[in-house]
């Protein structure tokens, strides 16, 4: 239905990576999310209060919540394709992400509102009213409907955010399929208080307090999943492996290290890199190259890449047998994370000699970055008192 709906109303509906494309996919998402949680939320106020059932307006209610994140999201999409301008030099894509969190803010205050009127019902003792036979046939008729539609409204969303990976529609996708089960909930506390109304038993506050406190649940977790790209995550693992291996298909390219993923929307990629090619290389030819790289891997994945050309000596003995040594004591310095290195340089001075290098120390090592450099010079004097080493820390910037 998602595939038929976009190619409807999509021209070129596959082509996401275009921000034009990408946009009317927010919009359909979005109109369609209006229209059905309107129709949503009308019928099952409409029948929640006529019955003065708690749980099924609070279901009600959560519906007009996401039609107000609906709206959120069409904005957020149309502010989120302005250009940018001299105030935003990498453009407005972040927006989406600011969507998302008001989306979150918007469900979780909605939450706490309803279960605060859930409990004075509680309080008050007020009775949902089953006395109707048509009005109880229409309660069960709607709410079973609004579990399929909702149920079908989180796989749609779900289908959109996947095909341009929005994060503000994975939030609604997970918020629509909370809400079918919401409903679920909802019907089965109806129908055991419909078929238990004569021993007086009465749970639709409490379901309605329950309801409240798993949507505040929900709500929170939507707001920490969309506050991480705007604090920054890494970037996804496939995406980046895929890159480094099509830059070393090139012929001079030795080796590729301290890649960098700036992430400003989800069609905003910046990456830089470090390329290795032999010192013995001309200096305008690999330039060249290097060039042509970034050009051609910038088009393929639609990114913004910059290179960083490092020249290598990959003829030296020595520095083979050093580099065979170190990745030995890095081995040894911590057994259960993979400490690597990179640029390894090695300058010959009359007393001594300079042994230049990144150590890259995953995030889960224990040891400190004093212990480490500890134990990485004491193996090194214990191979060559003359080896005198600069060591410059870093970290994978990549997952």
């Amino acid at each position: 239905m998602s595939r038929l709906l976009r190619k409807l109303f999509i021209k070129n509906y596959d082509n996401v990576r275009d921000p034009k494309v990408r946009e009317k996919h927010g919009y359909l998402a979005s109109i369609v999310g209006i229209i059905s949680n309107l129709l949503l939320a009308g019928l099952k106020l409409s029948i929640g209060i006529i019955i003065f059932s708690m749980s099924i307006i609070t279901d009600a209610l959560n519906n007009l919540t996401d039609m107000a994140s609906s709206f959120v999201n069409l904005f957020g999409f149309k502010l989120a394709n302005k250009p940018a301008d001299k105030k935003h030099p990498f453009g407005h894509e972040r927006i989406e992400y600011i969507a998302s969190l008001i989306i979150s803010f918007i469900i979780i205050v909605v939450a706490v509102v309803l279960g605060y009127t859930s409990i004075l019902k509680i309080i008050n003792n007020d009775v949902t009213d089953y006395s109707n036979n048509a009005q109880n046939i229409a309660t069960f008729i709607i709410l079973g409907s609004a579990i399929i539609i909702k149920l079908w409204q989180g796989l749609f969303y779900r289908s959109i955010a996947k095909a341009i990976d929005s994060v503000s529609l994975k939030a609604s996708s997970q918020d629509s399929i909370n809400d079918g089960i919401s409903t679920a909930v909802v019907l089965i506390a109806t129908i055991i208080e419909f078929s238990l109304r004569q021993y007086n038993v009465h749970i639709d506050g409490y379901v309605g307090v329950a309801l409240s406190i798993f949507i505040v649940i929900m709500g929170i977790k939507l707001l920490i999943e969309s506050s991480n790209p705007l604090i920054g995550i890494s970037p996804d693992h496939q995406f980046v492996k895929n890159i480094v291996d099509d830059i070393l298909k090139y012929s001079g390219v030795l080796g590729v290290h301290d890649v960098m993923c700036y992430n400003y929307g989800p069609t905003k990629t910046f990456m830089t890199a470090h390329v290795e090619v032999s010192y013995k290389d001309d200096i305008l030819q690999a330039h060249d190259m290097i060039d042509n790289i970034e050009k051609e891997i910038s088009n393929k994945y639609k990114i913004m890449l910059t290179i960083h050309m490092d020249p290598i000596v990959n003829d030296s003995i020595e520095l083979e047998q050093i580099k065979k040594q170190l990745k030995v004591i890095l081995a040894n310095c911590d057994k259960d994370n993979n400490i690597t290195f990179h640029d390894l340089r090695m300058v010959n001075g009359n007393t001594h000699t300079n042994l230049i290098f990144d150590i890259v120390i995953p995030y889960e090592c224990k040891k400190s970055d004093k212990e480490i450099l500890t134990f990485i010079n004491n193996e090194f004097k214990r191979i060559n008192e003359n080896y005198f080493l600069v060591i410059h820390i870093d970290r994978n910037y990549i997952d």
